[in-house]
């Protein structure tokens, strides 16, 4: 799916570069930060909303402070690609799936998982997304340390 980029000035790019580095950081703010009224923040949110360029807000938790000490990649393969649509809608219900992304090169499927611990992921992979019609077999990948995690560079 191409998608063509949209007309967006550089004010925009700002409030969206502010706000990447803080997505709490109040409209007043930003404003004073980059001259022009709250307002003027807050309407252009608005259409940066409805043009999709903003589709929500995240929160960006620490899940080894919550228990979940395992995080991990999963590589998928599938039987055949044209059932990808089918095994998404299945990983979807997997809560441990945090995010999927259709690939090119050995794998049809990359998703991370996070899990409270080995026990947990094994019972994820084998009671869930091995059941899933579809998939043909999956490479695991645990991850040791998350070393880099940033919004995208917008200038």
């Amino acid at each position: 799916m191409n998608k063509k980029p949209l007309d967006i000035d550089e004010l925009d790019l700002q409030i969206l570069s502010v706000l990447m580095e803080d997505a709490k950081t109040p409209y007043t703010e930003i404003g004073k930060k980059l001259f022009v009224s709250g307002g003027t923040i807050h309407v252009r949110m608005k259409k940066l909303q409805d043009l999709g360029v903003v589709k929500g807000a995240y929160l960006n938790i620490d899940h080894v402070l919550l228990g979940y000490d395992l995080s991990a990649f999963l590589g998928i393969y599938l039987e055949k690609s044209s059932m990808y649509d089918a095994v998404i809608e299945g990983l979807r219900l997997i809560p441990e799936i945090v995010s999927a992304h259709y690939t090119t090169g050995v794998y049809s499927i990359f998703a991370r998982v996070i899990c409270k611990d080995t026990d947990h992921l094994r019972q994820v992979l084998s009671g869930k997304v091995q059941k899933i019609a579809g998939i043909q077999r999956t490479e695991t990948f645990i991850s040791l340390e998350e070393s880099i995690q940033r919004p995208v560079n917008l200038s």
